[in-house]
């Protein structure tokens, strides 16, 4: 199942120059199934296998049991193994969130040292189902309930269409012995509450096969997701190429007004043009106008509100959006920042650091 995966993968197995692979391993039993799996291709040369183990310092005697990982690691072979001790900032994005962009800044380094072509984790289809009740809870689109990627640049998750126990069973066979993390039974984290309470309950409910129906689902959805995000990419670059074209009603449109740092400072796209869009694809390209300014990711909520601009109904803005970027309509006769009065645009804008 690896060597098929990374296969389709591009990372085919080879014995002259073979590829660097790193696993991603806490020591518990995915991760440590999926590092004895590999381990396997690198005794046969078919790769070259390394490992980074990430301490977050949460718990106590956090240290020995990274320790204890790396050791069963080398053990296995695998060469390098590293271990990253990372501090959790404290931020209004949570403990969980907080910890995992840290995780993956600790991987990012890793992963150049080693020279590595791919970074392997070991989510399972459990995960992934915990991920799409989660997406569900707070009433995400599309992108969100496609949950993890298979694949996204980098990282790879070979085991996402295990079974939790299967996992469980290879370390068995193998007499692996691995760490189990109390966090995934503490009431406090949603996700452990969705493993523990809600995913047995929706199985005792309405019969077995939940978890396997919420990872089809996602499968699908990630189809969805990507066909229209790449519709949505070609749509936003056809509507920003039209707009440096098209002067407005009363003179030159000024399309983008560049910043500080060489990326534009303000983007301008016509009103009519996103009024004639689909909902779905206009909401993805406002969402991309406000990500080329910087902004992360701005909400449903946010996105709608940048929406009911088009409308020309009550105030012409600006929408607050992240990233100090915001949006507004322009009004008849009056002047963008940095040009002529225009008519019939929507106006992003990030608001200068100078």
């Amino acid at each position: 199942m690896l060597r098929d995966f990374l296969r389709d993968a591009g990372l085919p197995p080879q014995r002259s120059n073979p590829h660097v692979l790193l696993v991603a391993c806490s020591g518990g039993p995915d991760s440590l199934a999926l590092a004895e799996a590999a381990s396997f291709f690198n005794r046969r040369g078919d790769y070259t296998v390394g490992a980074a183990v990430v301490d977050h310092g949460l718990q106590p005697g956090s240290a020995e049991i990274a320790e204890a990982a790396a050791g069963k690691l080398r053990g296995m072979g695998l060469s390098p193994v590293t271990v990253r001790r990372v501090q959790v900032p404290e931020s209004g994005m949570g403990p969980e969130a907080a910890a995992r962009t840290v995780r993956y800044e600790a991987l990012d380094a890793a992963a150049e040292e080693a020279g590595a072509d791919a970074v392997l984790l070991g989510h399972t289809l459990d995960d992934q189902a915990e991920q799409v009740l989660l997406g569900l809870a707070r009433g995400s689109g599309t992108r969100s309930l496609a949950g993890m990627p298979a694949r996204r640049g980098i990282y790879l998750r070979p085991f996402l269409g295990l079974r939790r126990e299967e996992v469980e069973e290879i370390c068995a066979a193998q007499g692996l012995e691995p760490w189990h993390d109390p966090t995934n039974a503490d009431p406090a984290f949603a996700r452990s509450r969705v493993r523990t309470s809600v995913l047995p309950f929706l199985e005792n409910e309405l019969g077995p096969g939940i978890a396997e129906a919420l990872f089809r689902s996602s499968r699908i959805l990630a189809q969805d997701a990507d066909f229209l995000d790449a519709q949505a990419a070609r749509t936003y670059a056809r509507l920003r190429a039209e707009a440096a074209q098209t002067p407005g009603t009363d003179g030159p449109a000024e399309t983008e007004t560049p910043a500080a740092g060489g990326g534009p400072e303000e983007i301008l796209l016509s009103e009519e043009s996103l009024r004639d869009l689909p909902p779905a694809m206009r909401q993805r390209v406002l969402a991309l106008a406000a990500a080329e300014l910087g902004a992360a990711r701005p909400s449903w909520e946010r996105v709608r509100a940048v929406e009911s601009l088009l409308r020309r109904e009550g105030s012409a803005g600006p929408v607050q959006l992240a990233g100090k970027v915001s949006a507004y309509r322009q009004v008849r006769g009056k002047p963008v920042p940095q040009g002529g009065p225009s008519y019939g645009n929507l106006v992003f804008r990030k608001k200068s650091s100078a």
